[in-house]
């Protein structure tokens, strides 16, 4: 409706106006519905585009009864009944009906490669799609580095004949593996959601892995190595359908300060996250009816517990690890797929001798027994850890490959969540909308059309609103050069948060890459710079600001230098504590590069735009004697109490959402949906904008033509409510333990609040001002 003001009183119809805002909520309706159809379509095929074969079963498939993923409260104790081997297993095949299955199997894939036109010389030894028949001349037995260096060849194949899809986002193309094939485990963080710092895992008395001269680390990013993420082979040994009995990896000798920490691990709830194609380790209990990624450390028990006196050892340790590894087989394609990964830690006591240990072997069943269970003692001593494992292979026929992440979202909120998330941000913009629009639109046409066509009688002085035309423009007394740095900064947040979004709905961004989304967003906001240097320009000539050159530097540096400055405190500590995010010289020096390299010049020379460009009109002049305030006025539209409101207000609109968000940033929920995250940014704004524009209004209708910085914080306190917000997300969901925990998490919130305010503050303002110069636009001043 604000540009309706612009043209005079007379063209001003009221029946238009509501009709065209009418048709906004619906347009914003129609929008959502095409974006949550295309978002449930989306994340229901995303697997299908490079796997013909398993769009053939789609109506086949049968939903498999997984149980709700969630962190229980039991979740650190051992489960003492320990699951079959053979329970879940077919009955074998016998001989001939094997051997006619592979033949069947064999003829197939050699017909479906005739009919594709491959030579018979290279069928043996051609990839085709993903197709390849086994050479029987070919030796099995090939070294882990080889294999490892072939996956990475295989990627590459998929990007240039598939598309960006099968790298940018795991498990679009399906891997096979031939029987006894060796396949790495990865190890990732150890960490837990009682405590925000995770360790990495050889950081551990634990037995070390392949080294770096035998195996291929994963490739980092900037993200990645901000974030502590450093995947690495794992020193268990897998290979596929062998199903191996209880082996003993090494026996580690743990200092007593291993020790110690090692207990703090456990009372904290830490996890182990070791992953195998691509598929992070589940660790499930059907009688306690959860299942959680990670398996723990080790758990803690009060001493009545399982039958245990009073004074004896609570902290016990997980050395044994029983890896599930489901598998399907089918002969539309050749080898073996991993549709499952779970693990059964278990606590053992050792029987070690010069020659062998005698509780692992193929015989003694390893499970956890009250009477052999591992103490972690705090001694003087040294204490000497055997650490073993066991692998089971289970084939499921019922579980599709492209289903296999299933069981990972249960716990996540679903569409129908995110649709109500966004159906609630849309009924608080639309009833503000419709607010707005009857008061204001009938007040301003009121107001104008007094102003313009009504002749003033003699002797009668201008009221309202319309009184401040000649102090409505004066630039703010205090801090004015600020206002232009915030104001700029939070449009490149926008302009930030829009690409990021953006790029992963087009597929560029994988938010299921560890690091990915990070890195992009730094990347994009440096990219940037141009957007607040030019917004900081134009508000500068517009104030009359002659130093230019410190406007721009601030612009560059101020946003960037407190985050920056706020994150090396933090480091320090991470360092200190030797924490996996703790941050090395060389990512520093990189971040140091890129912010004077590559931002600081994009933001100079969108100032030099911006300072090129003409200055921003107004309708009218400004006196030079500024006019008093008057005392008397509205209570509500003054600050801080006007912030509350507007805030609670734009907040109340996309709380939900920002709820949805903490559970992935905080408790480790995958968070897919970006369209809808979209829609919640805009809504957010359009909220931000509609309410700061109101209490403007009201603002110049008590002669208060200071509505500069009010403007800005009406929007920017949305920041303060996220801040208050996460005090309450920390306490009840986290229930942080420990100064560095607390620290950390407070760190990074602050961090995401201030860059929300600067957001929505910028929002506030920009709004503000289009309404003002639109509003006495109209009218006719002397």
């Amino acid at each position: 409706f604000v540009p309706y003001l612009s043209y005079p009183a007379w063209t001003l119809n009221m029946a238009a106006i509501k009709r065209r805002i009418m048709r906004f909520p619906l347009i914003l309706l129609l929008l959502v519905a095409a974006l949550t159809k295309l978002e449930t379509a989306r994340a229901d095929g995303i697997d299908r585009e490079n796997d013909d074969e398993i769009s053939q079963h789609d109506d086949e498939d049968e939903d498999v009864n997984f149980p709700i993923i969630r962190q229980p409260d039991p979740a650190s104790f051992p489960t003492l009944a320990t699951p079959s081997r053979t329970g879940n297993k077919p009955p074998p095949l016998s001989q001939e009906k094997l051997a006619q299955f592979r033949a069947d199997r064999e003829k197939k894939m050699v017909e479906a490669l005739k009919r594709k036109g491959v030579p018979d010389n290279k069928i043996r030894d051609r990839r085709d799609g993903k197709i390849l028949l086994p050479n029987p001349d070919r030796k099995k037995k090939i070294p882990l580095r080889k294999k490892i260096k072939a996956r990475a060849r295989g990627y590459n194949r998929v990007k240039r004949e598939g598309g960006l899809a099968g790298v940018l986002f795991p498990g679009v193309s399906p891997e096979e593996y031939e029987e006894d094939e060796e396949i790495p485990l990865w190890v990732d963080l150890v960490e837990s959601e009682k405590a925000q710092v995770p360790y990495r895992f050889y950081d551990l008395p634990v037995c070390e892995g392949p080294s770096a001269q035998k195996t291929a680390k994963y490739r980092k990013n900037l993200g990645a190595k901000l974030a502590g993420h450093n995947t690495q082979p794992s020193p268990y040994e897998v290979f596929v359908k062998r199903d191996m009995f209880c082996t003993v990896l090494c026996t580690v000798t743990a200092t007593p300060r291993e020790m110690r920490k090692m207990m703090k691990l456990v009372e904290r709830r830490y996890r182990v996250n070791i992953s195998v194609d691509s598929l992070p380790v589940l660790l499930k209990n059907s009688e306690l009816k959860y299942a959680v990624r990670g398996y723990p450390v080790g758990f803690k028990a009060p001493p009545s517990h399982f039958g245990l006196g009073e004074g004896t050892n609570t902290y016990f340790l997980y050395n044994h690890v029983r890896f599930v590894i489901s598998y399907r087989e089918s002969p539309e394609f050749n080898g073996v797929r991993i549709v499952g990964f779970e693990a059964i830690p278990v606590s053992i006591r050792h029987d070690v001798t010069k020659d062998s240990v005698n509780t692992c072997n193929a015989i003694t069943p390893v499970e956890n027994n009250i009477h052999t269970l591992l103490p972690i003692t705090s001694s003087r001593d040294p204490t000497e850890i055997t650490y073993s494992y066991e692998v089971e292979w289970v084939e499921r026929p019922d579980v599709f490959w492209s289903n296999r992440w299933d069981v990972y979202m249960v716990g996540a909120p679903n569409d129908k969540v995110h649709t109500f998330a966004i159906l609630n941000g849309l009924l608080v913009l639309f009833v503000l909308t419709i607010s707005v629009a009857i008061i204001m639109v009938r007040t301003l046409r009121k107001d104008i059309l007094q102003y313009n066509e009504l002749e003033l009688e003699e002797g009668m002085e201008e009221t309202g609103w319309k009184l401040l035309h000649g102090d409505v423009f004066r630039p703010p007394k205090h801090f004015p050069k600020i206002l232009c740095v915030a104001v700029g900064t939070g449009m490149q947040i926008f302009a930030t948060f829009v690409l990021v979004i953006l790029a992963s709905i087009c597929g560029f961004i994988s938010t299921m890459d560890k690091g990915q989304t990070l890195t992009s967003i730094i990347v994009l906001y440096i990219a940037s710079g141009g957007v607040a240097g030019y917004t900081s320009a134009r508000l500068s000539k517009f104030m009359d600001d002659s130093d230019w050159k410190r406007n721009t530097m601030l612009t560059a540096t101020a946003f960037p230098g407190v985050l920056v400055a706020m994150f090396m405190m933090l480091n320090i500590f991470l360092k200190f504590e030797k924490a996996a995010t703790g941050v090395g010289f060389f990512t520093i020096v990189l971040m140091f590069l890129l912010w004077v390299c590559i931002s600081t010049p994009l933001v100079f020379l969108g100032a030099y735009f911006g300072y090129k460009a003409d200055k921003i009109s107004i309708p009218v002049k400004t006196k030079q004697v500024e006019r008093a305030i008057p005392d008397e006025g509205i209570l509500l539209i003054r600050a801080p109490y006007s912030m509350l409101i507007c805030g609670f207000l734009s907040f109340g609109s996309s709380m939900l959402e920002i709820l949805i968000i903490l559970n992935a940033l905080w408790l480790h929920h995958i968070y897919y949906i970006m369209g809808f995250l979209l829609i919640v940014v805009f809504v957010l704004a359009a909220t931000c904008a509609e309410v700061s524009t109101v209490v403007t209004y009201l603002q110049l209708c008590s002669q208060n033509h200071r509505w500069w910085w009010n403007s800005f914080w009406n929007g920017a306190s949305v920041g303060i409510y996220l801040m208050l917000y996460s005090f309450w997300f920390g306490s009840s969901k986290l229930q942080l333990i420990g100064f560095l925990p607390i620290l950390t998490y407070t760190t990074y919130m602050v961090m995401m609040s201030l860059t929300l305010g600067l957001f929505c503050g910028s929002m506030g303002f920009l709004s503000s001002m289009y309404f003002t110069i639109k509003v006495y636009g109209a009218v006719k001043c002397d």
